[in-house]
């Protein structure tokens, strides 16, 4: 890297430690303190799944069983650290998932990393619900259905910090999400990180050039599971208890959903899926009883329309930007977003009352007006709505075409 952009990557780094630093003295209520706490593990997993799916292109439908392995591990160690008086401090729980995380994956993609692919991710399936099943068997190790709980605040404090305070526990979790995003970061800098991308893109090319693919997948597989171990960690250490539902689809689901809406093809694209998505499950469903129907929408529009995410979008912005092509892109693109956000709000509409529909509920109330489900011209005026919005986002993916289609012609006519 040049000097310049070494000094760029310097200060965003600085920029993120700060932002972290100051969170909790903006948002210092309990829920919000919760709320990131859950945000921070869940920073960290999804970006541990994207290692597998972004930079190797491994799809996993079984991930969370790494989590979920970090997490007991760590309860366990939590456990016998005040039951035995172990001289461990709960902060260094962490390093006790990634361990365990990479144990796992060492034994499992021993002979899951075999294969790539489909048979990949229908192996990973198959793994995940044998796990998530032997966490209800297997009581002595797993809890059963109530799960292992533990104390956090128990054995020795290192420098005298306690893990008793909500406060102290964002800034434990914080920082280890910090440290675990800039091992990733530079994961994707290294021989090993490039090698990732070239197997996903070209395996065959890449055993020409004298590497095993195989053994590369295997490799960022440890990498990737070590690092959903620690998130696993984390999440045990915040809410202090850990059941075998942390095993489960459910969250492999949930990852899987944060990588691609976010986006798997920018490093920051997992961070964004993260927060957005544990803000709407926190959140948003004390607004709507159908709030997974929205997520599943959105995760549909991404895929058909937004296949490199939001964090894909993100980096176009910025690619304009530097480009100096900002202020030709910026109209269509708003007037997109416009169109998309009508229609969205139509959506919403139609969602709502058809949900009513189905409880006979009270009639929706947007903007101060409302729209009974009962009332053939409230459903007019969302399914109108919802038409309008298209109809724009329609003119500015015409008006997007045009622009391209008459850049490419001047480029052709100035040719010689």
């Amino acid at each position: 890297m040049t000097g310049m952009s070494t000094l760029r990557t310097v200060a965003i780094w600085v920029g993120f430690a700060v932002l972290l630093a100051v969170l909790p003295m903006i948002f210092s209520s309990r829920p919000s303190l919760t709320l990131m706490n859950i945000i921070g593990s869940w920073v960290v997993f999804a970006l541990a799944y994207n290692m597998l799916l972004g930079q190797a292109g491994m799809l996993s439908f079984g991930h969370a069983v790494y989590f979920g392995l970090g997490g007991y591990a760590a309860i366990h160690m939590m456990a016998a650290i005040k039951t035995q008086s172990l001289a461990v401090p709960v902060a260094a729980l962490p390093l006790v998932g990634f361990m365990a995380g990479m144990a796992a994956g060492a034994v499992i993609g021993w002979f899951s990393c075999r294969r790539s692919g489909t048979p990949f991710a229908m192996i990973s399936l198959g793994i995940g619900e044998l796990i998530a099943a032997s966490g209800l068997m297997f009581v002595s190790v797993f809890g059963g259905e109530e799960g292992i709980s533990g104390d956090r605040a128990a054995g020795p404090e290192l420098f005298g910090f306690s893990l008793g305070p909500q406060i102290n526990v964002y800034y434990f979790i914080a920082f280890w999400m910090f440290v675990s995003v800039l091992a990733m970061w530079a994961f994707t800098r290294t021989p090993l990180g490039r090698l990732a991308n070239a197997v996903r893109d070209n395996p065959d090319r890449v055993s020409f050039i004298g590497y095993d693919p195989q053994r590369v997948r295997y490799l960022v597989f440890l990498i990737s599971g070590g690092f959903a171990g620690l998130a696993g960690s984390l999440s045990a250490v915040n809410f202090e208890i850990i059941t075998p539902e942390k095993l489960g689809a459910i969250n492999s689901g949930a990852v899987l959903l944060m990588a691609y809406i976010g986006g798997v093809a920018v490093f920051y694209g997992p961070i964004i899926g993260a927060v957005l998505i544990s803000i709407m499950q926190s959140m948003l469903s004390d607004f709507t009883k159908v709030w997974q129907l929205y997520l599943g929408l959105m995760f549909v529009i991404v895929v058909m329309f937004a296949p490199y995410g939001i964090g894909g979008i993100v980096h176009q912005i910025l690619g304009a930007a530097r480009r100096g092509e900002l202020g030709e892109k910026l109209p269509g693109w708003l007037l997109g977003m416009a169109g998309a956000a009508v229609a969205f709000v139509g959506a919403v509409l139609i969602i709502e009352m058809a949900y009513r529909v189905r409880e006979d509920g009270d009639p929706l109330v947007v903007f101060g007006r409302e729209f009974h489900h009962a009332s053939v011209l409230s459903w007019l005026a969302a399914m109108l709505i919802t038409l309008a919005g298209l109809a724009v986002v329609a003119v500015a993916v015409r008006w997007r075409r045009r622009g391209t289609l008459s850049a490419a012609l001047s480029l052709k006519e100035a040719t010689p």
